[in-house]
């Protein structure tokens, strides 16, 4: 036997402890994927055992390589991988692959798995954030790395099959990855010919090889996805780009799914369905693994375990670093609160100066222009903000005087993403994932719905992701109904741990991105306008209230009803308020620039605000819907139909969203209860 068959031979038992592992928990759980992870699993054995730089003992080391799993079905093969390489993973959580509280859930989980970066599952979403990644390291190697001092130098590693890349997701963000060069962007197309509904001849014919060279890809095409010798070669050809000419790579695998299983390999039977008792057990004599299920060899286990190989990596990587930071110790500082992900002191200064002294931003503007004027004073403070745009700059105003554009310059903090708003969104979310950036990008409102399931993503996965929505209402006019969001702002406030900002003003508009900046725990969505809106005057307290996320902007003591409103509304229930107390009625005008912040306040404050005993009125130019239910049995004006091309100000009159409208329910409430 020659060593290349040797290494195949070895190779085949440390890969076979992924397939039996991932069979016999699909198979105990009698639900799950199997056919994936058995037919990745030689690829799987060659990159974590020759090629992939992580520590088991730490997960969160920050040179680590970057694995995503974007084919997130397959998990059990992801969670044998950390079990067998000496994560806190432990066979009891194997035993308990997708059962109530086990970390081995159905699909990756970040922060509830170690070792998991990403969690995964919407197809092409994984190889997305992978590109954030990726772009996190190159743009971060650019800033801190010095001649001598690698201190910023990883891979990120991706999976994926034939669902990613039948996603539009996938074109987005690999089209992007490929105008940016991100030259350590390693992916493995899992080419098995196989979905859930069968042979994908029929619906996904594409020319995989062709479409990445098109995207200026590194494409290594017909490996051999069972020839661990190929897998490897294929790696190292990846890796050995010139660093001037470095593109992201596309290492097309061709394998067979459920490879392993003696009847039911290669077809969709074993894609998302246990083997069977029968099948596995004759998958055990036909490769000669004479273990019962869960029991692994202790030769294997041994050469799996990567502790001590991680730790010496971790070691001599510190080594540099200590040496980087005496020499750089500025950078240093600042790198470390970037990855900390606080906020600097400098920031927040500047923000509290900004509205004491900002004369422009108390004007007659726009929430998008205050937004703006927001940014100009906060991104030279704060160097991890990235932002961005879907191709809307100049019409989002999230551009800004000390924006460097990746671009034009290959380095930066501001990226125009092209019309891509889902990638924009997953992109994102890679890097928040990554660490070192608090990304922000800006689209119109009524585009939220592209990017909705990586916002969903963020919000599952609790990371600091900004969105900036612009254009959010009839009030821009003339675009017409394409382009006038109607139900967006309820649809974004029904995702979990989403906090949807909607500020009527420029004070407001500061405070919304301080909590966003501030809220470390899911994501922010700013809706602004592009109309230009009334500034109000607030006592000190009530600036501070507005964090709160709903309270009184106007009131009297013996207020007989409550206005709410929202962003460009408020201006509308303070016209209608003031009229109304020409007529003797006492009102209260709440302002509620945050819904879900608001509901989130103990509920001695929510009556304090709105007082149980007292009718309501609520005013904001989108869907009535949500507003229903807050106002009990009071009026929800609002608008349940799309819009038209018309000046704003005809709009709002046309649909009946004014000061009258809201007068009239007001007389009609007190009417309805005299």
């Amino acid at each position: 036997m020659n060593v290349a068959q040797r290494i195949t031979v070895e190779d085949t038992r440390h890969a076979d402890a992924l397939r039996f592992l991932a069979a016999d928990a699909v198979e105990q759980a009698q639900s799950g994927h199997p056919g994936a992870p058995m037919g990745m699993a030689d690829i799987a054995e060659v990159l974590w055992r020759r090629h992939l730089s992580h520590n088991p003992a730490d997960p969160t080391w920050f040179n680590r390589d970057r694995f995503v799993l974007s084919n997130g079905h397959g998990s059990m093969l992801l969670y044998a991988l950390l079990h067998l390489t000496g994560y806190d993973l432990p066979l009891d959580e194997i035993r308990q692959f997708r059962q109530l509280h086990s970390r081995t859930p159905g699909h990756p989980e970040v922060g509830l798995t170690p070792g998991v970066e990403t969690t995964t599952g919407p197809l092409g979403q994984g190889l997305t954030n992978a590109v954030g990644m990726a772009l996190a390291e190159k743009l971060l190697a650019r800033r801190y790395n010095h001649p001598g001092h690698m201190i910023v130098d990883h891979y990120t590693y991706v999976f994926l099959g034939d669902g990613c890349l039948m996603e539009g997701i996938s074109h987005e963000a690999c089209s992007l990855a490929g105008t940016l060069g991100l030259g350590k962007l390693i992916c493995f197309y899992d080419d098995n010919g196989i979905s859930i509904d069968g042979d994908v001849e029929g619906w996904f014919g594409d020319d995989t090889a062709a479409r990445f060279a098109a995207y200026n890809w590194n494409v290594i095409a017909d490996v051999d996805g069972h020839n661990p010798a190929a897998i490897d070669a294929a790696i190292f050809q990846a890796k050995s780009q010139p660093a001037a000419q470095a593109r992201p790579t596309l290492i097309c695998c061709r394998t067979h799914i459920g490879h392993g299983a003696p009847t039911k390999a290669g077809s969709h039977e074993v894609h998302g369905a246990p083997l069977g008792t029968d099948e596995i057990a004759a998958m055990r004599a036909a490769r000669n693994w004479p273990h019962a299920e869960f029991e692994l060899p202790a030769d294997v286990v041994d050469d799996w375990n990567a502790v001590e190989q991680g730790a010496a990596r971790q070691m001599l990587w510190q080594q540099q670093y200590d040496r980087w930071e005496a020499r750089f110790p500025e950078d240093a500082k600042e790198l470390t609160q970037r990855l900390a992900g606080d906020i600097p002191d400098g920031m927040l200064q500047a923000l509290e100066e900004l509205l004491d002294n900002s004369t422009a931003l108390h004007g007659n503007i726009a929430t998008r222009k205050a937004s703006q004027i927001v940014l100009e004073a906060i991104t030279p403070e704060l160097p991890g903000l990235f932002g961005g745009s879907a191709d809307l700059s100049g019409s989002n105003l999230t551009n800004v005087k000390s924006s460097v554009w990746v671009n034009h310059h290959g380095q930066g903090n501001y990226l125009s993403y092209g019309v891509r708003e889902f990638g924009m969104a997953g992109i994102m979310n890679g890097l928040a994932l990554h660490g070192g950036f608090i990304p922000y990008g800006g689209t119109f409102l009524t585009f939220s719905d592209y990017s909705r399931n990586a916002i969903r993503m963020a919000a599952l996965m609790k990371q600091r992701v900004i969105h900036v929505f612009t254009h959010d209402s009839i009030g821009l006019g003339e675009d017409g109904p394409t382009h006038q969001p109607v139900e967006h702002l309820s649809a974004l406030r029904v995702i979990p741990n989403n906090r949807v900002w909607r500020p009527c003003d420029g004070e407001e508009t500061a405070i919304a991105w301080q909590q966003a900046l501030q809220r470390r725990e899911g994501p922010s969505c700013l809706v602004l306008s592009r109309q230009g809106l009334m500034p109000f005057t607030r006592e000190k307290a009530q600036r501070e209230q507005i964090a709160r996320g709903g309270y009184i902007l106007q009131d009297d003591a013996q207020a007989q009803v409550v206005l709410i409103a929202t962003g460009s509304e408020v201006g509308i229930a303070v016209s209608a308020a003031a009229s109304l107390r020409e007529d003797g009625i006492a009102v209260r005008v709440v302002s509620m620039p945050c819904v879900e912040e608001f509901f989130a306040q103990p509920q001695s404050w929510r009556d304090q605000v709105l007082p149980p005993a007292l009718p309501r009125v609520s005013i904001e130019a989108g869907s009535t819907w949500f507003w229903r239910g807050l106002v009990n049995n009071g009026t929800a004006i609002g608008l349940d139909s799309f819009g038209e091309s018309a000046p704003a100000a005809q709009l709002y009159d046309y649909f009946g969203i004014n000061p009258q409208a809201a007068c009239n329910a007001v007389h009609a409430l007190l009417e309805q209860a005299s």
